[in-house]
């Protein structure tokens, strides 16, 4: 039985996958690889609630479209992480190292100790950071 590949995504990944947006067909193409088994997804807590709120920020969906959103990332169920431990001291190091969010840092911490790529569309992010292990 073949290893399946862990990976880290984003908030900014997920969003995509209830909107069209720019790269949005990219985005699917890695939930289809989660769907059909092929990718495991991993990521800090957060990140249900990232995509939620940026969903709502947008402003684009009613209160039970943001419902129906929130019940199919509890039925997506990757595995998420809990700040502690090391992944809590490497955030840290990451966030001031690079003088980012403790949100962003979390999602390459994790990729960091679990010796994967994360998945990003965030610009911001992907600018202040070495891009060794962003995809």
């Amino acid at each position: 039985m073949k290893d399946i590949q862990e990976v880290v995504i984003d908030a900014s990944v997920i969003v995509k996958w209830f909107v069209k947006e720019e790269s949005s067909n990219k985005a699917i193409i890695i939930r289809d690889k989660y769907i059909d088994g092929e990718i495991k997804i991993i990521a800090p807590e957060i990140l249900p609630f990232e995509a939620l709120n940026a969903r709502y920020n947008k402003k684009l969906f009613s209160k039970d479209e943001l419902k129906e959103i929130s019940e199919a990332l509890e039925k997506f169920s990757f595995e998420l992480y809990p700040l502690k431990g090391e992944y809590a001291k490497k955030i840290v190091e990451i966030t001031v190292e690079n003088n980012i969010t403790v949100y962003g840092a979390s999602y390459i911490a994790l990729a960091i100790l679990k010796n994967t790529q994360v998945y990003t569309s965030d610009r911001k992010l992907i600018e202040r950071l070495n891009k060794e292990f962003l995809a």
